[in-house]
């Protein structure tokens, strides 16, 4: 059954550590964190030190999005911090096959994202090396966009491509999920629904974690 994968770009930054220890008590499995750098993408958000001290705090999966050029030079750095996942994007890598393999040697799952302007099947010779894929349906940079529906075909898409290959990889999309657009996105694929504004603004996690995971599950038997 696929997953909320709650997003911390949207939580409270003066108080991220409460925040994820009420996640985890939310029942929520998945967290994740993006990491901005100002070049690949027009934000700064977070880096290895924040990471490493959030750990310590909880027992959740870091799910780590790495949206930053050159990926390649601090993947040891995340991979210390604490990350579970690390996600890389195509479009930043000089090598993306080489960043994925090395994410791999350092004990850790690999992911690669693509942003809505990159089409799926240049992903296809990378996908034996992915234990994770991440559809952009929003320009990467800022919480509280809308969602862009061509993120759907991707997903189907991808979907496809790892049934014809046998592979396991899971699919997850970032970027204006909510209560509208959650459905349609699991539907064409998605094992993890990435939502950031729309889950954190309800306040009541334990509630709310409860009604979406319910929603996901009554209508996706």
């Amino acid at each position: 059954m696929p997953e909320v994968a709650p997003s911390l770009l949207s939580a409270d930054f003066a108080r991220l550590g409460d925040e994820l220890k009420a996640l985890q008590a939310a029942g929520v499995r998945i967290a994740h964190l993006d990491v901005m750098d100002g070049c690949f993408v027009p934000n700064l958000t977070i880096g290895p030190p924040v990471i490493k001290a959030l750990r310590k705090e909880c027992d959740l999966l870091f799910d780590v999005h790495l949206m930053i050029d050159r990926p390649d030079r601090y993947l040891d750095r995340f991979a210390e911090a604490g990350a579970d996942l690390i996600t890389i994007h195509y479009e930043a890598s000089a090598d993306p096959e080489k960043d994925l393999k090395a994410i791999r040697a350092l004990g850790k799952k690999a992911g690669i994202s693509i942003k809505p302007g990159t089409g799926a099947d240049v992903l296809a010779p990378l996908l034996p090396l992915t234990d994770l894929v991440l559809v952009m349906s929003v320009e990467p940079g800022f919480g509280g966009q809308s969602f862009l529906p061509s993120a759907l075909p991707k997903l189907s898409r991808l979907r496809e491509l790892r049934e014809e290959l046998g592979l396991t990889f899971l699919l997850e999309v970032d970027g204006g999920i909510n209560r509208d657009t959650l459905l349609p996105a699991a539907e064409a694929g998605a094992d993890w629904l990435v939502m950031g504004s729309a889950f954190f603004r309800e306040k009541n996690y334990p509630e709310t974690f409860a009604s979406l995971s319910a929603l996901l599950a009554d209508n996706l038997k």
